[in-house]
């Protein structure tokens, strides 16, 4: 870190009361006794700063040796500017090798002096600390160690993990910080070999890594039960990131006809200037996929459960050892189940992904996605990743952790919402067709309840009606907002005919199964006899053709 050529003066700190700085968070269960102990014999007061003859060198003696620790080793790595604390304290951590400018000679020498003072027995008026160990080196601590064993529920899950359970930016705060760097430094060369050799811990540029994003990465990876997670700028990038870094040129894949629509165009378009060629099967055909299998090197199998937008369930477990068997891997687009549903992974999948836009980050602000799996698999993934560089905004990674801490409660609510609208419309006589796992008409019925918990919380269905009745329809909704995306606080409803297939004839978009009365409606955590009513009244307003 560059500093001014003008002297600094550290500013005077009154304490009005006692003065007492926490120590780092400790959830590792280690005895007390092995843990660093602070005692302070009598309290700090304004009287202890103006005592002892030592000047500004004796009022830096008088903060507790772990704030300057703090200060030294953590805070210069978390904070964007702390000016001269870094200077002072960072010399009273590194002693006389600290190197820095002779401008902060006299500031660095006077931390040295009490570094040297600190080392002694003091009597009376410094609190001291005992046993304590200072790593100098930037505060990651080890991955996600099973150190949420002890909760038995997803949702404690979601607000704990990566972070009261093991988050590796040292802070007393409760909410994760948000670390806005694009690069982090080293204090010697040796330290970068250091790190490049991975005998040091720490972040070198902000492609590669970033505190903040640790954390999102870890709190998913805890909730899939995963070894490694990476999370990436948006769904679509992490899915199109995956598919390049584990199909090799010549390659072939084998995926499922219902899926999001850019998925397929990447598969249909991007992937053949590759040489990767694809096998196309329904999201039920296992002896499809077996066939595929045995005619084709396939180096894996991806497809969504449930799919998009007629929420079709794979059977995970079956495919997974067929495909094991055939030296295949196969990856899970989780969206639409949530890692609270559906658990691909114990499933016998090799990868989930998700869009962590969707209910995962759960309000509709933010966009990014998600790769959970061995740390092998993502690994190969993350080097590819750290060269295209579609990464995370930091601030956006906050926002996920921020919306993971209700993922339970917004799930709740969105499954038993969206189960008993999915009802309402089956019955209604202006309703042609409803698409909803949780319905004993849905042809995977009997799957989902035997690899999901819950059935999610959108419903597709058909109005009975053309495209004008249906556009009626939706537009006399009150509740809902008219747009993409699903799985956030507000409802959003939308007809794919027109959102995402209008470029299409209609006869190109029945080859999809798209028509032109067919709705995606994704149930927010507004109040269910709302919602009901909205959607009744909406029904309601729609005029048969055969009455026009």
């Amino acid at each position: 870190m560059a500093v001014s050529s003008s002297s600094f003066l550290p500013r005077v700190f009154i304490a009005h009361s006692s003065f007492e700085c926490r120590s780092d968070p400790d959830f590792s269960g280690a005895p007390t006794g092995d843990k660093p102990r602070l005692r302070s014999n009598r309290r700090v007061t304004p009287s202890l700063f103006c005592t002892g003859g030592g000047g500004l060198s004796s009022l830096i003696l008088r903060f507790p040796p772990n704030f300057v620790r703090q200060l030294s080793v953590k805070a210069r790595r978390n904070c964007s500017n702390i000016g001269v604390a870094q200077v002072v304290a960072a010399s009273w951590s590194n002693g006389s090798s600290s190197g820095y400018p002779s401008s902060a000679s006299a500031a660095a020498s006077r931390a040295a002096a009490a570094a040297a003072a600190a080392s002694r027995p003091v009597s009376g008026a410094v609190a001291i600390v005992e046993g304590c160990i200072d790593n100098d080196s930037v505060q990651i601590e080890d991955p996600y160690d099973a150190k949420t064993s002890f909760l038995s529920s997803d949702g404690s899950i979601t607000v704990h993990a990566g972070e009261r359970l093991g988050r590796g930016i040292v802070t007393d705060a409760i909410t994760t910080p948000v670390v806005n760097t694009s690069a982090y430094f080293f204090k010697k060369t040796q330290e970068l070999i250091d790190f490049k050799e991975k005998r040091h811990t720490s972040f070198e540029y902000g492609r590669y890594g970033n505190p903040t994003t640790v954390v999102a990465e870890e709190k998913i990876s805890a909730l899939e039960g995963a070894e490694s997670t990476l999370i990436l700028a948006s769904g679509m990038c992490a899915s199109t990131v995956m598919l390049m870094a584990l199909v090799p040129a010549g390659g072939h894949i084998v995926t499922t006809t219902d899926c999001y629509r850019k998925t397929r165009i990447f598969i249909e378009t991007i992937l053949p200037k590759m040489g990767i060629s694809a096998t196309v099967i329904d999201p039920g055909d296992v002896d499809g996929l077996e066939s595929a299998l045995n005619k084709n090197k396939v180096s894996l199998f991806f497809t969504e459960s449930p799919t998009n937008p007629f929420l079709r369930c794979v059977d995970i477990e079956k495919v997974s050892k067929l495909c094991h068997s055939k030296g295949t891997l196969v990856c899970i687009d989780g969206t639409f189940a949530t890692p609270l549903n559906q658990k691909a992974l114990s499933l016998g999948a090799d990868l989930v992904l998700h869009s962590a836009t969707k209910f995962i980050g759960g309000h509709n602000d933010v966009l990014a996605g998600c790769i959970s799996g061995s740390e092998k698999l993502v690994t190969e993934i993350r080097i590819l990743h750290h060269i295209l560089g579609g990464t995370l905004n930091p601030n956006a990674a906050y926002l996920i952790i921020r919306g993971m801490k209700t993922l339970h409660l917004r799930v709740q609510q969105q499954n038993s919402t969206a189960s008993r609208m999915a009802e309402v419309l089956e019955a209604h006589p202006r309703v042609k067709h409803v698409y909803y796992p949780g319905l004993p008409s849905h042809p995977e019925h009997e799957l989902a309840k035997r690899q999901m918990t819950g059935f999610g919380g959108v419903v597709s269905f058909e109005v009975d009606g053309d495209l004008m009745t249906t556009i009626k329809f939706v537009d006399a909704l009150k509740i809902p907002y008219i747009a993409p995306s699903f799985g956030g606080c507000e409802s959003i409803v939308d007809q794919p005919s027109i959102m995402s297939y209008w470029d299409l004839s209609q006869a190109e978009r029945r080859k999809y199964g798209i028509e032109d009365n067919l709705v995606r409606f994704s149930f927010g955590v507004e109040d269910f006899e709302d919602l009901k009513a909205d959607v009744l009244q909406a029904l309601e307003s729609i005029v048969f053709p055969s009455f026009v």
